[in-house]
């Protein structure tokens, strides 16, 4: 099982009297730390006024007696990490077996990275991981497949595997990456995507499957499972469109749920958009012929309940990507547009877009920027 358990004044104490030996406030070490998982001292000094600090101990394995402390990740000495972790209520007695520390490593600034994680400078080397500024196991395993994705697809002469944001959430972290930059450990949440309601963990397959398939990730098995989920979900979308029921039927259930009864026949679809009915309660009155799988069920609720938002979103990717199809001609000369500020100039010409979408998503690059920018891309293109 896991526990929880809190840092004292007394473990706030031993910090603060030992700061000088703390590599990150002794200035041995100057990089920025992760803004998401700091380390027990800085929370000690940067919020002060909190009087405890939560502790989450969770076990190393199934058969290990060993407890991962998470919340208290420090570069103090080990003398000082004894007597900090003794100071903490349930841990009186704890051993440490792998004391904490602290590194600090140099990174490759991403902006001199293409979409497909190959370095600008030298053709062939791809980089994925902390290398590129990111901080965690998802963000570099994400990396690691999109960079060996490219890298065979160069050796093979085939087209590079670029992932839009309204696509994965890889294409939105290697985006900000290659586009934006980061002065801090970058992390992934899926509040830096605008399409959160297309990302969703429960369509990964219906996004990315097929995908996977035509660049021989996915087998022929596993395919073939998921054409049939696929199949299933929109036959029975069609089948609850076409069918309509009958007041008789369906109010004594929609009574129990406490849903407005109808007046007249409906179609089962639009029954099944009401947040408090169930896939379950209309297969009571129509069931399907085939049994279906949860998996299968549950798709067809969400695209159903929620096919309005679901579409809006969409329609605005869509709108957004036909800047995406604009690209900008390699090797493309800024300096001399007119119109443009030698700021916005020396941001295009450090990130080298692919298109005006990406173009317009550079921090300080503005809307009349990209108008601009996509006139003189015309024009070069007709010449």
């Amino acid at each position: 099982p896991c526990y929880i358990t809190y840092t004292s004044e007394q473990t706030h104490k031993i910090i603060t009297d030992n700061l000088k030996n703390s590599p990150l406030y002794s200035g041995e070490i100057t990089g920025i730390g992760p803004r998401y998982c700091p380390s027990i001292e800085d929370k000690v000094v940067k919020f002060s006024d909190k009087p405890r600090h939560q502790i989450f101990l969770e076990p190393e394995g199934l058969d290990s007696d060993e407890y991962y402390a998470n919340g208290i990740s420090t570069s103090m000495p080990r003398e000082v990490q004894v007597k900090m972790v003794r100071s903490i209520k349930g841990l009186e007695n704890a051993v440490i077996n792998k004391p904490g520390y602290a590194i600090e490593y140099d990174f490759v600034y991403p902006t001199q990275l293409r979409p497909t994680l190959e370095t600008k400078l030298f053709e062939g080397l791809y980089l994925a991981g902390q290398i590129n500024g990111t901080s965690g196991y998802e963000e570099a395993a994400a990396q690691g497949l999109a960079a060996g994705i490219n890298a065979a697809l160069k050796l093979n002469r085939k087209a590079p595997f670029i992932l839009g944001r309204h696509e994965a959430y890889i294409g939105v972290l290697i985006d900000d990456l290659v586009t934006k930059g980061t002065k801090e450990p970058y992390r992934m949440f899926t509040s830096r995507a605008e399409y959160r309601l297309l990302l969703r963990q429960d369509n990964a397959d219906m996004r990315l499957m097929e995908k996977g398939h035509d660049l021989g990730l996915i087998n022929d098995e596993q395919f073939g499972l998921f054409l049939r989920k696929k199949g299933e979900v929109e036959k029975e979308l069609e089948r609850i469109k076409a069918i309509r029921i009958k007041p008789g039927d369906i109010n004594p259930i929609l009574t129990a749920l406490g849903s407005t009864a109808i007046k007249e026949a409906a179609v089962i679809y639009n029954i099944l958009k009401r947040p408090e009915v169930k896939y379950s309660d209309i297969a009571k009155v129509s069931p399907s012929e085939k049994s279906l799988s949860e998996d299968v069920i549950s798709q067809v609720e969400i695209q159903a309940k929620y096919k309005g938002y679901i579409k809006r979103q969409a329609e605005l990717a869509e709108k957004f990507s036909k800047f995406e199809e604009r690209s900008i001609p390699e090797g493309f000369v800024y300096k001399g547009i007119s119109g443009l500020s030698r700021e916005i100039v020396e941001k295009l010409e450090e990130v080298r877009p692919l298109n005006l979408g990406q173009a317009g998503r550079i921090p300080g690059v503005t809307p009349a920027a990209i108008s601009i920018l996509m006139i003189s891309v015309e024009k070069e293109r007709r010449s």
